[in-house]
């Protein structure tokens, strides 16, 4: 019994100090720069127009072409006179990824939080509502492989990193989300799409939706904005456009990267695979089917019964580091995008965003290509262009005019004569010194 108590004071002396006991490390990191909440919701107003620096994502809506600078905000390129598109002015939206616009109100994301911006008139930009902390905290990713240091949500949203000694006690170590993507909204019977270079003077009118770009995470369908981030969709009730209620917020699955709505129905591209959702009740997506392929990065866009899908290869995806997949994919959609069959794929260097117009496919890979896509079992051998020399990431045709954006900047091509595509302007990125 002796023994025993000895033993029972010894392993309690032993539990007493690894309670007491604090551990701790050096070593580099990135360390958070903050933005309080408090300057993060009086940030939003109209500036004058500033040189592209990191393009994002693009929307278009009326004469405007609307060009997200990643976390910064939303470049205004006046497109009323195609031959020579006008940087006209900067809307400040700190953390701002992705957009989509109502009428005249453009909703936008703001680290934490939704906003709605009235957009009537670019020159007198103003912010109406703000939902607060609708989406989960976040952080920009970084630049190297430092461990991410110690973040503090009370103090604000992380804006950048510095690169310091940290000095901690050894615990657990707290990962959070990173920001990642990058725009979509396809057609849709139900909605009437603004035509191009409408005759909209001075900002962006209250008629219909605008039209994103394949790499979209906003899209909007009736009276409804959707927004996904990896792994959640968020619903809002947007029948009063400057007043988006929150609905719900509905899991479902792992790693969503793009959204594209088209026929009462929404498209998500994943690393995994497509996932179809049916908007019978639009304030209640419900899944309905399902096509998986390997992990790769996945925007997709749907037109006619096809759904035209780029798989490729990359950091982002978590990816197999043996496993190169870079490829176009052609899937037959049943007429109630249940069963779903992949008739053909092509294989590609790097395809990002993609863009469809009848039978015209527009692809970012290597530069951007032009492809009729009439015989879905031959497309490869139907080139109509390819321009190498440009950097693209995603597209929108939209009446025989072609927005792309890529690190390189903006371009806005005539493709009325597919035999004869022509640059009729860009904005270029700023000049790296």
């Amino acid at each position: 019994m002796k023994y025993i108590k000895i033993f029972f004071c010894f392993i309690s002396v032993l539990a007493l100090s690894s309670c007491m006991d604090t551990y701790t490390e050096d070593y580099m990191a990135n360390v958070p720069v903050y933005m309080s909440y408090a300057d993060l919701r009086s940030s939003v107003k109209a500036l004058p127009a500033r040189e592209l620096e990191k393009p994002g994502k693009i929307y278009f809506k009326d004469n405007y072409l609307l060009i997200v600078e990643k976390f910064k905000g939303i470049h205004v390129i006046d497109v009323s006179n195609p031959a020579n598109p006008k940087n006209t002015s900067f809307v400040e939206v700190p953390g701002c990824i992705d957009i989509a616009v109502k009428g005249h109100i453009l909703y936008a994301d703001s680290y934490v939080d939704l906003v709605a911006i009235d957009v009537s008139d670019i020159s007198k930009i103003k912010e109406v509502n703000r939902l607060k902390e609708v989406y989960p905290y976040a952080v920009p990713p970084t630049d190297n492989q430092l461990r991410i240091g110690n973040v503090e949500k009370d103090k604000g949203v992380v804006i950048a990193w510095e690169q310091k000694k940290e000095h901690n006690k050894l615990e657990e170590h707290i990962t959070y989300p990173i920001y990642y993507g990058w725009d979509s909204y396809g057609k849709n019977s139900n909605l009437s799409m603004d035509a191009a270079f409408g005759g909209t003077v001075g900002g962006i009118s209250s008629a219909s939706f605008g039209k994103g770009g394949s790499m979209a995470r906003f899209g909007l369908y009736d009276n409804f904005l959707y927004t996904v981030d990896q792994y959640q969709l968020f619903v809002f009730n947007v029948s009063e456009a400057s007043n988006p209620v929150k609905v719900v917020t509905q899991p479902i699955g792992w790693n969503v990267e793009t959204m594209f709505l088209y026929d009462h129905h929404m498209f998500l591209g994943t690393t995994n695979g497509m996932l179809i959702l049916e908007l019978v009740n639009p304030s209640a997506p419900r899944q309905i089917s399902s096509l998986w392929h390997v992990t790769t990065c996945d925007p997709v866009v749907v037109q006619d019964g096809y759904a035209y899908i780029t798989l490729r290869s990359g950091v982002t995806c978590n990816r197999n580091a043996n496993l190169s997949v870079n490829v176009l994919d052609v899937v037959k959609l049943s007429d109630d995008y249940k069963m779903n069959n992949l008739i053909a794929t092509y294989n590609m260097k790097a395809p990002y965003g993609l863009g469809i117009d009848n039978n015209t496919l527009f692809l970012c890979d290597d530069g951007l290509k032009v492809f009729n896509v009439a015989d879905k079992l031959n497309i490869n051998n139907n080139l109509i262009a390819h321009f190498k020399e440009i950097e693209t990431y995603d597209v929108i045709p939209l009446n025989k005019f072609l927005f792309t954006i890529g690190d390189d900047g903006f371009y806005l091509y005539d493709y009325s004569n597919l035999q004869d595509i022509k640059l009729l302007g860009s904005i270029p990125v700023k000049e790296q010194r």
